[in-house]
């Protein structure tokens, strides 16, 4: 049974070593931590922690650095993650605000998230299943040439440029863009799929092929917009931090090129009380991520389209900053998002 100050010596053990990246003894502990015990009395503590595989020993004779059950019991027993700066949530209003569409602010999130942990960031598209269309536009570019642009209510605007088979005049693609908002607009994305495959019959014969050209490009657009995806930044943080892993980075750098991977992975975390989620090490391996950790949160847009977001990592991370600051840049996608 690990005792509170043996908990206690944990706790520091994991912070001086995210900090420093160096092994951590029983005589820096006592000079740099208030315990008001013996340097013998921490290594009591320590050989504690060691027994119930917390703590572990990379060198004979060195100091001791948490094993993936260590940080799981640190995380485990955080009761306060660090909050976040006046300026840092200054910065996530500044920079996300600024966003013009829902592309633009995922893309912003993933760019800002990792500059806020140090860490690569990853950002779901929200589900789009109970989306409708808002609207379709058709912009001529040139007598051959049609910029398609497709719009859900959630936000989501997905463009296409089309050389059609036979040239289109204004009024007939007046017209088209009538029809076509007339029998889309408002309906879920599996029937506007539907459809769209109807679609060219309402249209005479010689207008079939340049409006089964549209149609079909509309259908690859909705499908674009039901399609789980991610979006990632901050690659050059997991190289800056190789010393971490025990070989080559490269296995990791293959595993979150695969999205489906990692999408699975989002959904089978379990966010906690504190609205965050966290996998370890060893929790991860089956992913292909045994040496790296995941924290996650979750956050909503208009229309109740739900996603995770998150940071991945090596196992040596400032888990109290990095769950104070993924929780926040949720909350405040989520409140964002809320208000289109």
């Amino acid at each position: 049974m690990v005792s509170e100050r043996s908990l206690d010596v944990l706790r520091v053990i994991v912070q001086d070593y995210v900090a420093s990246r160096e092994p951590v003894g029983s005589k820096s502990i006592v000079e740099r931590h208030a315990f008001g015990v013996s340097a013998a009395t921490i290594r009591n503590d320590m050989a504690l922690l060691e027994e119930e595989e917390l703590i572990t020993a990379p060198h004979t004779s060195s100091g001791r650095i948490p094993t993936d059950k260590g940080y799981r019991v640190f995380v485990d027993q955080l009761a306060d993650m660090r909050p976040l700066t006046a300026a840092q949530r200054q910065a996530i209003e500044a920079f996300l605000g600024a966003s013009v569409d829902l592309d633009d602010v995922l893309a912003r999130t993933v760019r800002l998230l990792s500059q806020l942990t140090h860490q690569v960031a990853l950002v779901q598209y929200p589900s789009l299943a109970p989306s409708r269309v808002r609207h379709v536009e058709l912009v001529p570019l040139s007598a051959s040439r049609v910029m398609s642009v497709f719009i859900t209510d959630s936000g989501r605007v997905e463009q296409r440029i089309l050389d059609v088979a036979a040239p289109v005049d204004e009024s007939f693609l007046a017209d088209l863009r009538a029809r076509l908002n007339a029998t889309l607009g408002g309906r879920g994305l599996a029937d506007a799929a539907s459809l769209l495959a109807k679609f060219p019959e309402q249209f005479v014969p010689e207008r079939r092929p340049v409006v089964t050209q549209i149609a079909s490009s509309l259908v690859e657009q909705v499908a674009a917009n039901r399609q789980d995806r991610l979006v990632m930044a901050g690659t050059a943080n997991l190289v800056r931090t190789e010393d971490d892993f025990s070989g080559s980075i490269y296995p990791v750098l293959e595993a979150i090129e695969e999205q489906v991977t990692l999408l699975r992975l989002f959904g089978e975390m379990a966010i906690d009380e504190h609205g965050v989620a966290v996998r370890i090490g060893r929790e991860n391996a089956e992913f292909g991520l045994g040496e790296t950790s995941v924290l996650s949160s979750g956050y909503t847009q208009a229309g109740g389209g739900a996603a995770r977001l998150g940071v991945l990592g090596p196992l040596r991370q400032d888990y109290s900053n990095n769950m104070a600051a993924v929780r926040a840049v949720a909350r405040y996608l989520t409140r964002l998002l809320g208000e289109d």
